[in-house]
């Protein structure tokens, strides 16, 4: 497919197929593909059926892997070269289908490359642990010793449109560090970047039989494969009424849920004002907003609140948005017309309960203007609920009790962001805040992709994605002991 790439300078469509164990898989009912932007063509993709996805489960769970950590991490490593040597036709891609501007696009490209430099070194890392049993009056002169192995049955992947290329490194590169096979059905919005991966990873030398993809229509496959009998993991990245769907539908296979935030910048009323403003605007309109981790409320200390909405204003009219092929644009558009509209919607339903629009709130097809709204009541639908776009909503707090407590007020619990110096709101935000991460004069999505990433409450199970927590997630944990005089 890298060769095919080229088609896209010349506005020719690209009709893949189906990998599955490494063939081609067509069907002559296809799924078109369409530039957000313009409307334009991008490509088609099959319509799998049930037995397309059968096939696939059971093509995977027959496969066992002869790899050893130093092919798998040197296939890795190949396939990130190979990205990086493609980088612009690949960004390319991705703005083709999902609308992202350039900018945006060659930054995924980047992380893609990143998380599989860093499953490669981890699949060389020795993950086995040693127990002395000689430890209590009745223990033994013995050793116990754990090793880690593959899963007997197939991983199931499910991932979403916002970061068509990344979501799926994350989810592939610790399957193939574990030596696990994986099926994985991305989004029928932007399945193209999922299946040049393949084909990047199959020609870095990954046997086909360790990585297929179905595309199609979830009312006719999703289920199949959650219930399919050769899966035992089910590994999901996406909204939360899927994701409680999925819970329970895959009853009995281990699930690890990522299910999107409402994640808040609390700014402080000794804070750095310039430097929450730009962490505030970079929070919210990178990737058009369309980030579980993007800043979904600005929660600011009233003593302050003027001054930085005024900078929150000033720097949010400078980002330049529009054509996604555009060098100069800092943002592209959101992924269709209809989300667009669903923003504009609540941005309305805001403003009548009371919010203040100082800027934006315009819409032309699936362009959506950055927009800032003061004095958002923290109920409204706008805040209450996981706004994925770029709105800068902005709710006025008395003191850090009452920033907690409207941090706290919704059902999601991923990330957030803190802009203070004082150590004692630092421990105390540590402490009383429900998410899963807490980023000090950062954006709440800063992450290496080697460290645990993941939420709480409606934002997911508990368990951590990163490659070093989806490694232990893929494994099955084996002990074994030994006499030792």
């Amino acid at each position: 497919m890298l060769t095919e790439l080229s088609k896209l300078k010349q506005d020719e469509p690209l009709h893949q197929d189906m990998r599955i164990a490494g063939k081609l898989v067509g069907n002559p009912r296809r799924i078109e593909i369409r530039n957000p932007f313009n409307g334009a063509l991008v490509g088609s993709v099959p319509k799998a059926t049930a037995d397309d996805i059968r096939h696939a489960f059971k093509a995977a769970r027959a496969f066992r892997s002869p790899l050893t950590r130093f092919e798998r991490s040197r296939i890795m490593l190949r396939a990130a070269e190979l990205l990086r040597a493609n980088t612009d036709a690949i960004s390319d891609l991705i703005t083709a289908e999902a609308g992202l501007c350039k900018k945006d696009s060659l930054y995924e490209v980047g992380r893609a490359c990143d998380v599989f430099v860093f499953a490669a070194n981890q699949a060389l890392v020795d993950d086995g642990q040693v127990f002395s049993c000689d430890l209590t009056p009745h223990g033994k002169q013995r050793k116990v010793y754990t090793l880690k192995e593959p899963l007997l049955g197939a991983i199931s992947a499910i991932t979403p449109f916002n970061h068509p290329l990344n979501q799926v490194a994350h989810k592939v590169a610790p399957s193939i560090a574990t030596n696990n096979r994986m099926v994985l059905k991305p989004t029928e919005k932007t399945p193209l970047s999922a299946l040049l991966l393949a084909d990047i990873l199959y020609e870095a030398g990954l046997p086909p039989e360790m990585f297929s993809v179905v595309t199609g229509d979830p009312a006719e496959i999703a289920d199949e494969m959650l219930i399919n009998p050769d899966v035992d993991l089910v590994t999901f990245t996406g909204g939360v009424p899927i994701g409680k769907y999925i819970a329970g539908k895959a009853v009995y296979k281990r699930q690890v849920l990522e299910l999107g935030g409402n994640d808040p910048i609390i700014v402080m009323e000794d804070a750095d004002l310039e430097e929450a403003a730009t962490l505030a605007v970079s929070g919210s309109y990178k990737n058009s907003g369309q980030r579980c981790t993007a800043i979904k409320r600005m929660i600011v200390h009233q003593a302050v609140a003027d001054e930085f909405v005024d900078l929150l204003v000033r720097k949010t009219k400078a980002v330049k948005y529009g054509n996604p092929m555009d060098l100069q644009n800092d943002m592209g558009t959101v992924i269709d017309a209809r989300s667009a509209s669903a923003f504009e919607a609540k941005v309305n339903d805001a403003c009548q309960r009371g919010a203040k629009l100082l800027f934006g709130n315009q819409r032309d097809g699936a362009v959506y203007s950055p927009t800032v709204l003061d004095h958002v009541p923290a109920d409204c639908q706008l805040v209450a609920e996981e706004t994925f776009g770029p709105v800068s909503p902005v709710i006025r707090c008395t003191d850090i009790a009452d920033a907690i407590r409207i941090s706290n007020s919704t059902p999601y619990g991923l990330s957030s962001s803190v802009c203070t110096n004082r150590l004692d709101y630092i421990t105390r935000f540590v402490r009383e805040l429900e998410v899963g991460s807490i980023n000090v004069r950062e954006v709440p999505g800063y992450r290496l992709e080697l460290t645990p990433f993941g939420g709480i409450k409606d934002s997911g199970l508990g368990y951590k994605e990163g490659v070093q927590e989806a490694m232990k997630s893929f494994c099955n944990t084996k002990t074994y002991s030994l006499p030792w005089n």
